[in-house]
């Protein structure tokens, strides 16, 4: 009989992270990494001893950037998630795939953030499905920072989650930058915007290149330089590790849809960018 019920809920409601809230909120990340729900510390201990555990322990993501071009949007991340000190991984995927005009990219604690972008994307199927249409490019700003507001109890425990999200608008035929803040506020930005540890450094590199007639070439190049200028500065921003090859993430949004720049294009344009900077500082 619960079943039923909740099967009829999701009939009625166009979204899913709300059915998730009212029929099974155990599954919510809140949740799940919620108050007193911290992995490896029992239920009963300090708030301040808590937050010291998630920020040593548990792996952090760093930093991803946005910056639109003539024709869409350009979405990049390092591929580097730090534990304290340490690193933790380096081959994290920090920008998604959300649906066929829309990506979303999130720097913070990674279990939290990688459940955050799931749930995302399964919020904007759910969508689909039940009215057989495309979710607007607001709508989906707007249901993203419906569930950043979500995570609020998690950010108390100092599992800050900081997504990043950028759609194209084929009505404004146009990419569009969204930035939050913790409590679910939505602002969007009119030409870039970087968050993580090196998000700062990064939107220094892009505050002083960027142009509204980038190509998508030039906008790639530019934000993969914005990246390398973070991993200079920020030690826990994941530079090219030439060595291992692994090189950051980088999409592109136009009014064809969202595609992957290939890694041997990245390894390309950064290695370029590198012997740049090379024979600038010789």
């Amino acid at each position: 009989m619960e079943w039923m019920g909740a099967h009829r809920f999701i009939g009625q409601c166009s979204s899913f992270f709300d059915f998730l809230q009212q029929a099974k909120p155990e599954l919510t990340p809140a949740a799940r990494w919620g108050a007193g729900t911290s992995p490896s510390l029992p239920a009963q201990v300090p708030a301040d001893e808590i937050q010291r555990h998630v920020l040593t322990h548990l792996a952090h993501g760093t930093t991803v950037l946005a910056l639109k071009y003539d024709r869409g949007a350009v979405m990049v991340g390092d591929r580097r998630a730090v534990e304290g000190y340490q690193v933790a991984a380096r081959r994290l995927e920090k920008v998604f795939t959300t649906d066929c005009h829309s990506a979303i990219a999130i720097a913070g604690a990674a279990g939290p953030c990688l459940e955050m972008a799931r749930l995302f994307r399964i919020e904007l199927e759910h969508y689909e499905k039940l009215d057989g249409v495309l979710l607007s490019c607001e709508g989906k700003a707007n249901r993203l920072g419906h569930m950043v507001k979500a995570n609020w109890p998690m950010v108390m425990q100092g599992l800050v989650v900081i997504p990043l999200f950028v759609g194209f608008d084929v009505k404004q035929n146009r990419g569009r930058i969204f930035k939050y803040d913790v409590t679910g506020g939505k602002y969007e930005e009119t030409d870039y915007h970087a968050v993580g540890s090196g998000g700062k450094d990064a939107r220094v590199t892009m505050k002083e290149r960027f142009r509204k007639t980038l190509s998508e070439q030039d906008a790639v190049s530019l934000a993969l330089e914005a990246l390398l200028s973070a991993a200079e500065e920020d030690v826990g921003t994941g530079g090219p590790d030439v060595f291992r090859g692994i090189y950051p993430t980088v999409k592109c949004l136009n009014a064809l849809g969202v595609a992957d720049v290939d890694d041997d294009e990245v390894a390309r344009q950064c290695n370029r960018l590198v012997r740049a900077r090379s024979e600038r500082e010789t």
